[in-house]
């Protein structure tokens, strides 16, 4: 059997400087997300008028936004395992905040977009996935999940707090002046925050499990690596598919449940539950994971959101039906943002984990920015939301059979090493190890 030895990522962290930072990002990726993302569809409508555009216009330029970000996620990775998260963290929230003036400034759609775009490639040096691989670099994998379930936790009630915040704010300042007090809200806390908590690791890293750990190799040779393993490809359209279904069902609920008969305001309120609930559903994975391995979690998540979804059409016409539908689904809402690192440091450990985790998010933030418009498209060709519903159970369904794969794949190939009496070094270890999943098998 091979033996599994668990490696601090940073031996020197994890004590109290490790949760300064975890408080740190917890509140920098909360503010970033508030003020960069979920203000956004608050100022929507009052930008258009002022601008003189359409709402479909300036939807288009948070589209472009988000497709931004899922370009600049592969080589802000490779930044982030090279030269650490301070630099780019902080050099990112500076940049942020002066664009968020800029775009109180606005005057044109051509404007808009520019500023947008340059939001969106700030926010992938800001926001969760910077903020995961520091704490994947910090911690050790007995204290990883409960660092990540943290940051992920706070930063859920982002919506909560920002779009109220923000809808008092137009409403007394107009939609520049709320940019304004955000745009200082995000400098006076986030630049401070990142440039003096936020630090390089050192590098000690930990090797990854499976084929690739024979050698023990180097940071280059894992993401190789990485790129030649069938799971890496099959959790990459595993959390596609997934996200393609939450930005669909996100956007178009509202719209669906009102087609059902429902009042919008009922409607908006069933489907704000999506951000509570995705904190529980995040809470649902760390406290079962203790027992069952986060594939097997996860894939029960995901199958219970397909059948959420193919059960709408029978429960939605009542507001208990709906509710019920609605936290079927919601409970798989957040739940990959902690799954991600976990399968990920589990099979190639945590030496090139920025790199390997931004090539995993950039397809998967494409997919959430064109789903919404391919669901809009569709609507418009079909009679009904069926076809969207059927079509986003069926991605949450193959999410469900994906992560199951992965798994046997898995499976098979560390019989194969036992087999052969491998002896490697991996971040899961069977008596403390919770960065994979427990010591399982996976």
């Amino acid at each position: 059997m091979p033996t599994a030895t668990t490696v601090p990522a940073d031996p020197t962290v994890g004590g109290h400087h490790g949760w300064r930072v975890v408080t740190a990002l917890a509140i920098t990726s909360t503010i970033g997300y508030g003020t960069l993302y979920y203000a956004y569809p608050v100022l929507l409508t009052p930008m258009a008028t002022s601008i003189g555009s359409s709402t479909a216009a300036v939807t288009g330029a948070l589209t472009a936004s988000v497709l931004t970000s899922a370009l600049m996620a592969i080589p802000v990775g490779r930044w982030l395992d090279h030269h650490g998260g301070r630099a780019l963290m902080t050099t990112g929230s500076i940049i942020a905040t002066a664009l968020l003036i800029a775009w109180s400034q606005v005057h044109t759609i051509g404007q808009l977009y520019a500023v947008m775009i340059g939001i969106g490639a700030c926010g992938a040096m800001v926001l969760y996935e910077p903020a995961f691989a520091v704490i994947v670099s910090l911690f050790t994998p007995d204290r990883r999940a409960t660092a990540l379930l943290a940051v992920t936790i706070v930063a859920g009630f982002a919506s909560a707090v920002f779009m109220p915040l923000t809808g008092l704010l137009t409403e007394h300042l107009g939609w520049r002046g709320a940019l304004l007090v955000l745009a200082a809200i995000h400098g006076t806390v986030t630049v401070p925050l990142h440039a003096m908590t936020v630090r390089k690791p050192r590098p000690t890293g930990t090797a990854p499990a499976g084929p690739v750990r024979r050698a023990h190799p180097g940071r280059r040779a894992v993401v190789h690596a990485a790129m030649r393993d069938s799971r890496f490809w099959i959790l990459t359209a595993t959390f596609t598919a997934h996200g393609l279904a939450t930005s669909t069902m996100t956007v178009h609920l509202i719209g669906y449940l009102i087609s059902r008969g429902h009042p919008a305001t009922f409607a908006a309120t069933a489907t704000g539950l999506l951000g509570v609930l995705s904190v529980t559903g995040r809470l649902v994975l760390t406290a079962a994971r203790r027992h069952l391995r986060v594939s097997t979690v996860v894939a029960a998540v995901y199958a219970t959101q397909a059948a959420a979804v193919l059960a709408m059409p029978l429960l939605a016409a009542t507001r208990t039906g709906a509710i019920i539908s609605v936290i079927g689904f919601g409970l798989g809402f957040g739940i990959t943002s902690l799954a991600t690192p976990a399968l990920l440091t589990e099979q190639y450990g945590t030496t090139a984990y920025a790199t390997i985790a931004g090539r995993l998010a950039a397809p998967v933030t494409v997919a959430k920015a064109t789903g919404p418009l391919a669901a809009a498209a569709l609507l418009h060709i079909s009679v009904g939301y069926a076809p969207l519903l059927v079509g986003v159970a069926t991605c949450c369904a193959l999410a469900a059979i994906g992560v199951t794969a992965r798994a046997k794949v898995l499976a098979a190939a560390n019989q194969q090493d036992d087999s052969l009496g491998l002896v490697g070094i991996t971040d899961v270890g069977r008596d403390g190890g919770t960065g994979g999943d427990r010591g399982r098998t996976n």
